[in-house]
């Protein structure tokens, strides 16, 4: 079974960025370039992937640490021919090494396939591309017979080269017997004064060894990230991607060019709908006749069934049940669990909390730390103090409890079950079952009382 090597190229500056950041740091559907790289290669089977780093080289280790690879220092940056000659100690004879570029995010698997499926001890494979404007790519010149002889870059190239519209991606796989004897005899012989990677298809030829070319579905595939104006056209192919995804699989999207994917989906039922500018973040199931409002963010979370999500909401590693109702302006943050047909209302936030089916807290209220029972009403206002200024303690509602608006409770306190709190109250001490429970200072009057006047 033939082994796989790849060798992601990622020691690039990127000058062009004009930031203090790695260019393979840079993201893409909040994933970094390098990370899209590293992703594609490791659907590929038996497959050894090496990063070749440089350029704030110990950042992008600690970076993107998760990562199961091999990291090989590039010290200088010598051209893309020095840098794989950094990871010649780990080339097998046998081994089939695949080329990649840590800025060139968008890579199909089934196009890296295609290009493996070339490579044999007699013959390499390359990746070509046609562009209608090939200014700034190396060119593929090939000769009557129409095989590849060699590849002339951009600066070097003389008008006649400069026609052709066939260019050089830099992707390529080759057996790693050929590639450890090519790159030992690069030279830095050109305008750039560099090695050049793309030297070792004029050596194949002049070795009699055949140049195969592969070409992908897109040109998108292969487009490399130099500055921000192709990085955002870049979010915006992968996105336009990610929403023919999500409509292929019955999802109905208002609007398919708003609505970003910056993650995966464990799941998704049927029926879903997606108002525009919603943002999915992380992994998210998400079930069956869910609507999601406009403007909402919804990350690491789990919506069951018949769901309806208002706009303007924030969904943060919560789970919502069957039935619910959250928003509108409504936000749920991390550990908050929501039994079946709980209501959410505007400008409430929920944390590390969990709310038992049927209970509502519709309107501007807090709820932190918090067990709540069964069909339990929380009017508007309501605040669980749970934070001390060092310690955080929980509050408990127990089943069918209403609690007033304006109500503070300040933790830990338990609100036996059907418990009433009247509204304004300051809540200190448990309460008692089935009682009605209030703290307000005595109301007055003040009679002939003067209102003050400016003076």
């Amino acid at each position: 079974m033939t082994t796989i090597k790849t060798l992601i190229l990622a020691a690039g500056q990127g000058t062009r960025m004009r930031s203090a950041l790695p260019k393979v740091l840079h993201k893409i559907a909040n994933r970094s370039l390098l990370e899209h790289v590293y992703k594609t290669s490791k659907q590929i089977d038996n497959n050894e992937v090496s990063v070749i780093y440089g350029h704030g080289g110990e950042l992008v280790k600690d970076s993107l640490s998760m990562l199961d690879v091999n990291w090989v220092h590039q010290k200088e940056q010598l051209g893309t021919g020095h840098a794989v000659q950094q990871a010649e100690s780990i080339i097998n004879d046998a081994d089939t090494v695949l080329i990649l570029y840590g800025d060139v995010p968008l890579l199909e698997s089934a196009t890296i396939e295609g290009l493996l499926h070339k490579v044999t001890d007699e013959s390499l494979a390359l990746l070509t591309v046609q562009l209608d404007d090939p200014t700034g790519y190396g060119r593929i010149v090939r000769d009557k017979d129409k095989q590849v002889v060699k590849i002339v870059e951009q600066k070097d190239a003389n008008e006649i080269d400069k026609l052709i519209n066939e260019v050089n991606t830099g992707i390529l796989a080759v057996k790693g017997k050929n590639l450890k004897k090519w790159i030992s005899q690069l030279n830095s012989n050109n305008a750039q004064q560099e090695f050049y990677l793309t030297d070792i298809i004029e050596m194949a030829v002049k070795s009699g060894v055949i140049v195969n070319t592969h070409q992908p579905e897109s040109e998108d595939e292969v487009l490399g990230v130099n500055n921000r104006k192709q990085l955002s056209y870049l979010e915006r192919v992968y996105q336009a991607k990610q929403a023919d995804i999500l409509m292929e699989a019955g999802v109905t999207l208002f609007d398919p060019a708003r609505i970003d994917c910056r993650g995966e989906f464990a799941s998704l039922g049927q029926d879903i709908s997606v108002d525009i500018n919603v943002i999915f973040e992380g992994c998210n199931q998400i079930g069956n006749n869910v609507t999601i409002g406009a403007n909402t963010i919804i990350n690491n979370s789990i919506i069951a069934d018949n769901v309806q999500i208002l706009a303007n909401s924030i969904i943060d590693n919560a789970i919502v049940g069957e039935g619910c109702r959250i928003g509108p302006f409504a936000r749920l943050r991390q550990q908050a669990e929501l039994a079946n047909h709980v209501h959410i209302g505007n400008f409430v936030e929920i944390k590390k909390s969990t709310i038992a089916q049927g209970s509502k807290v519709n309107h501007l209220s807090y709820i932190g730390d918090a067990t709540i029972g069964r069909g339990v009403n929380i009017g508007a206002g309501t605040i669980t103090c749970n934070y001390d200024g060092v310690n955080k303690f929980r509050t408990t509602i127990e089943d069918g409890v209403f609690i007033g608006s304006d109500t503070q409770l300040i933790a830990p306190v338990t609100v036996a079950k059907n418990a009433t709190i009247g509204a304004g109250s300051t809540i200190t001490k448990d309460t008692p079952e089935g009682g009605l429970t209030l703290s307000r200072a005595k109301q007055i009057s003040l009679k002939n009382w003067q209102k003050p006047v400016k003076k």
